[in-house]
């Protein structure tokens, strides 16, 4: 026998003595059971799916702090209309003229 075939069969007899295991066993642990087993399943899907994305999340997450960096240091975008004093920006829009009725 290969190695796949004997992995299968070791698969298979782990499958049945488990669901065996669970037949014996009250309604409710059953129920309790089942509900480790379903616990297990997600935490296991996670697991796989974190490991499978770890490449693209890292990639964004670099981009992303790039990014915020070059915001940082002063870079202009397109969309970009304050000025900056020190560390503090003003929008273009706070420089709007005051009317002499409003007190706000």
């Amino acid at each position: 026998m290969s190695l796949a075939e004997t992995l299968l069969a070791a698969l298979t007899l782990v499958v049945c003595a488990v669901l065996g295991v669970r037949l014996c066993l009250g309604a409710a642990r059953q129920q309790r059971f089942d509900r480790a087993v379903r616990r297990w399943g997600w935490a296991l899907r996670r697991g796989a799916l974190l490991l499978w994305h770890w490449r693209t999340s890292r990639r964004l997450a670099r981009s992303e702090a790039e990014a915020v960096i070059r915001r940082a240091r002063g870079g202009k975008t397109a969309d970009d209309e304050g000025e900056w004093t020190g560390n503090v920006y003003t929008p273009k829009s706070f420089r709007k003229p005051r009317r002499p009725d409003q007190l706000h």
